[in-house]
């Protein structure tokens, strides 16, 4: 009896996410539409139609839509989906509510790559800043990880999140050094601020593809994750190739997050905020959580983006600064929880 409600709880979660699924889509949709129509200069609907289906390289609005506007809503949309589901591997593999790439030094990370290729690379390619950052990222993480577990009483998620401070913090400083003294700091805050103003088509054909491979990894991974969340004892316990899946899902989490820097710079707390709102609303089953958070991120990165753009128009706040004022609150509810865990 019992395992025939919990099979019916498991489908009711099912239908429930694909319902929220749906429901997240359309008004991913919608704000995507609104996100092209609103900003520094407001374009009616109708042309914003007109653009799609009778594109003219002659009109001005026309070039707006789709050269500027478009790839501008595209990039919060992969990067938004990028960040919710790197976090949600995060969260799931190390059992640490803090976790986001931003808190544990991959973005900070991948900033200093990109400060040093574009600062001593001539003639450097969208795909040589991509690598850079993911090389970045995982220099980052490994920094983090390395220092927390010089500290006795392991890597728990406070000390995590500290060490992920520390490092950050050198980072930046490192990478603002290297932007002074080759006269490019004013290149690099489009980085350390977070914004998706800017990206071309060039810059999506090449950072698309890396992170829909990196979802749907996670996604292919998410059955082995959700054991994991339980504890290593009871993944051992089922079968679950430890070593592999922490491989994997560390080069998910790397790639994610590196090319979401390359894309549009450091922005923090989508990947600690997304999934425990997905968590919250069907469940702890990662099956379920990594594809939710995915178009969850995505909505959370196009709204905010909207906000950016019109709150002080026509100037524009940073993208990562009104992330931050949503996170900011959720992680202090979290980290007070951890308190005694340093």
């Amino acid at each position: 009896m019992k395992q025939k409600d919990e099979g019916k709880n498991r489908k009711n979660r099912g239908y429930k996410a694909l319902l929220l699924l749906v429901a997240c889509s359309f008004f991913l949709l919608f704000f995507m539409v609104l996100s092209i129509i609103v900003g520094a200069a407001k374009i009616p609907f109708s042309t914003v139609v007109d653009a799609f289906w009778h594109f003219d390289k002659e009109n001005i609005k026309h070039l707006m839509v789709i050269d500027l506007r478009l790839p501008r809503v595209i990039s919060a949309v992969v990067v938004g989906a990028a960040l919710a589901v790197s976090g949600a591997v995060m969260q799931g593999m190390t059992r640490n509510p803090l976790a986001d790439s931003g808190l544990m030094g991959l973005n900070s990370g991948a900033a200093l790559a990109l400060a040093i290729c574009l600062a001593y690379i001539d003639k450097v390619t969208y795909s040589q800043i991509i690598l850079s950052a993911f090389i970045g990222a995982g220099a980052g993480a490994l920094a983090v990880y390395g220092i927390s577990s010089l500290v006795p009483g392991g890597n728990k998620p406070m000390k995590l999140v500290l060490s992920g401070a520390a490092v950050s913090t050198f980072l930046v400083a490192v990478s603002q050094a290297i932007a002074i003294g080759n006269k490019m700091s004013q290149n690099l805050n489009f980085w350390t601020m977070g914004s998706v103003t800017g990206n071309s088509w060039n810059q999506l054909k090449a950072a698309v593809p890396v992170i829909g491979a990196g979802i749907l990894i996670a996604v292919l991974l998410s059955g082995r994750i959700s054991i994991l969340s339980m504890g290593e004892e009871v993944a051992l316990g089922l079968g679950v190739r430890l070593n592999f899946v922490k491989t994997v899902g560390t080069i998910v989490v790397v790639l994610l997050a590196g090319t979401s820097v390359a894309l549009a710079g450091t922005i923090t707390f989508v990947g600690m905020l997304i999934p425990h709102f997905a968590r919250y609303l069907i469940g702890p089953d990662y099956r379920l959580i990594i594809p939710l958070s995915a178009v969850l991120g995505a909505l959370l990165l196009v709204v905010a983006d909207i906000g950016a753009k019109t709150l002080s128009a026509p100037s524009e706040i940073p993208l990562g600064a009104l992330i931050s004022l949503l996170g900011v609150p959720v992680f202090l509810y979290f980290a007070r929880r951890q308190k005694g865990e340093l």
